[in-house]
């Protein structure tokens, strides 16, 4: 199966849809099947479980970068850096590797042990 992300204002997703790969034999294809399906001229953007095409697999809220050829995840804290390669969201230090579960503080900017 093939997945499509229709994208709204701002490259955000608004939608993902799948459509067999009998008729998305390509991507073009895909999104001249889903515009006719649904009588509209929208964008689609193919996406895909293997993160190697596009980065990430879309969401709804993700945004789409037509420069990285990447969906991108919203920022989940202000202080959190896009990671290039990736298109992931970092927190600005490591989360501890020890075993117990973490929440990240925003307003401290550390991770701290979730209880």
């Amino acid at each position: 199966m093939a997945h499509f992300a229709k994208l709204g204002i701002g490259n955000i997703v608004e939608r993902v849809v799948v459509v067999s790969n009998d008729i998305a034999t390509t991507e073009q294809a895909g999104i001249d099947f889903l515009n006719n399906l649904y009588g509209t001229n929208d964008t689609w953007k193919q996406t895909y479980y293997n993160k190697d095409l596009r980065k990430n697999y879309a969401g709804i809220g993700h945004t789409y970068d037509p420069t990285r050829d990447a969906f991108i995840p919203p920022q989940p804290y202000p202080s959190w850096i896009l990671n290039d390669e990736t298109c992931q969201w970092q927190s600005p230090t490591a989360k501890p590797d020890d075993g117990q579960s973490y929440v990240w503080n925003e307003l401290h900017r550390k991770w701290e042990a979730f209880e």
